[in-house]
């Protein structure tokens, strides 16, 4: 019996490097990739040039940790920041839609995307990753946000089959992939069960689901994406020139391109020496598989509290 296949090494597109980078999303409508920088607040947008790198970059600031963001099909950006969802213009002013942990410095939001339908889902963790003190939050099409999940550790990387009938969550604090029946008209989650199970070296972090249906999930601490067909089958192995690796997602031209978030945080000036990729955005090309754009959040983004999360 032969191993996974090893693909290309991804190489930096990112013109300067993040501290802890995370969430790639292609935004079909507007050609351009998003993605954040956790600790520092950061969203950036960027579209691709000839020569496959990303720029110029458009930074907003959202004054707090942010997990996640998504392009609003009403315009603009929803992430998930602080302790709930916000909505940013394109002048970068805020507007709060839900905050399900106001109140709490103990926890943040975490990795989102949005589900075929446009609901966004995010995870919150615990500062100290407190296990069991995760939670997943769905945030409507009516502008509602509900508890989906709770007694998590770190809600990670999400995805949907193509067909639209299987969600699938990490949770990077126990080390595992679930895979869910999903309700596309309610939104609902049943029948969980575990698709991969704890695969040292790392933990998945960020997903991302091709069309074909098969998983390729950042391994954290492992230096790697893997990826996995539905049934939870190491398929191949994309080698990161970085140890922390956060999240992938397909964009560029046709979908053909897996662009790769990696993060500088908790390495320590020897492993950062030896490892410069590390906090960039990397792409790998020759996959042989495409992607699909990520769902623009299709809920209302404005209410009537203007401003930042408190």
């Amino acid at each position: 019996m032969t191993g996974p296949t090893a693909l290309p090494t991804p190489r930096v597109c990112s013109p300067f490097p993040g501290h802890h980078s995370e969430g790639p999303r292609w935004d079909g409508a507007g050609d351009e990739l998003l993605w954040v920088d956790i600790l520092k607040g950061h969203v950036h947008i960027a579209g691709v040039g000839a020569d496959g790198h990303l720029g110029p970059v458009r930074t907003f600031d959202v004054g707090r940790h942010v997990g996640a963001v998504t392009p609003a099909a009403a315009g603009g950006y929803v992430a998930a920041a602080a302790t709930g969802f916000v909505h940013i213009d394109e002048s970068g002013a805020l507007t709060e839609l839900a905050a399900p942990e106001a109140g709490r410095t103990d926890v943040r939001m975490n990795d989102g995307v949005c589900d075929p339908q446009g609901r966004f889902w995010a995870g919150v963790m615990a500062y100290d990753e407190a296990p069991g003190a995760g939670r997943l939050y769905r945030l409507g099409l009516d502008g509602e946000c509900t508890l989906v999940l709770d007694g998590l550790t770190i809600p990670n990387g999400m995805g949907w089959s193509p067909d639209g009938t299987t969600m699938y969550l990490a949770d990077s604090g126990a080390g595992v992939i679930y895979a869910f029946d999903f309700d596309a008209a309610t939104g609902g989650l049943s029948g969980r069960r575990v698709l991969v199970g704890a695969a040292p070296p790392g933990v998945p972090d960020g997903l991302t689901v091709d069309r074909g249906g098969d998983l390729w999930v950042a391994f954290w601490d492992g230096a790697a994406v893997r990826r996995y067909d539905p049934h939870g089958v190491l398929v191949s192995v994309v080698p990161v020139p970085a140890d922390r690796p956060t999240s992938c997602a397909f964009g560029d031209v046709g979908g053909a391109v897996l662009f790769v978030s990696t993060s500088q945080s908790g390495l320590s000036a020897a492993a950062l020496a030896r490892q410069p990729e590390a906090g960039h955005l990397l792409r790998v090309e020759g996959l042989g598989t495409r992607g699909l754009p990520c769902t623009p959040y299709a809920g209302p983004v404005r209410n009537s509290t203007p401003g930042l999360l408190g």
